[in-house]
């Protein structure tokens, strides 16, 4: 094959979109009342302020939380990769308990497929450890 030809092809495989990494946390969340608590390794984390918990390697037992108590900027936003990864630093390896509280209208404990939560880390918060380590807030509109 000629150079001209391996540069068409190049060209052409570069403008085929990458699949993007598809979120793992499928977990059902509706049906959850207020108090009722999911605990287990943090095993996904999808931006500054969601993460999925489970008790095993299995994505159907993942539970997908919105920490109730931080409200991280967007990932596309000035600082959305830099509160998911202090997400990450903070609760990477680490065993949560997380207590389904009502959303912001107070209808719900979920929104969009996912669990709205205060989440723990040996009795602390993960909202007030992430707020305490100076990550910027500024998702939905707060």
């Amino acid at each position: 094959m000629n150079t001209k030809a391996a540069s068409i092809i190049a060209g052409a495989l570069c403008l085929v979109a990458a699949p993007a990494l598809a979120d793992p946390c499928e977990a059902n969340v509706r049906g959850y009342s207020p108090g009722a608590t999911v605990a287990g390794q943090v095993r996904y984390i999808g931006d500054g302020d969601s993460l999925c918990v489970g008790p095993g390697p299995d994505p159907s037992t993942w539970t997908e939380i919105r920490l109730a108590d931080f409200y991280a900027p967007e990932l596309h936003a000035p600082g959305g990769r830099e509160a998911k990864a202090a997400l990450e630093r903070i609760v990477r390896d680490r065993r949560l308990v997380c207590t389904a509280t009502r959303s912001d209208r107070g209808r719900q404990t979920y929104s969009y497929d996912r669990l709205i939560a205060v989440c723990t880390i040996n009795g602390r918060s993960v909202g007030e450890i992430m707020t305490r380590a100076g990550v910027a807030q500024g998702g939905n509109g707060r």
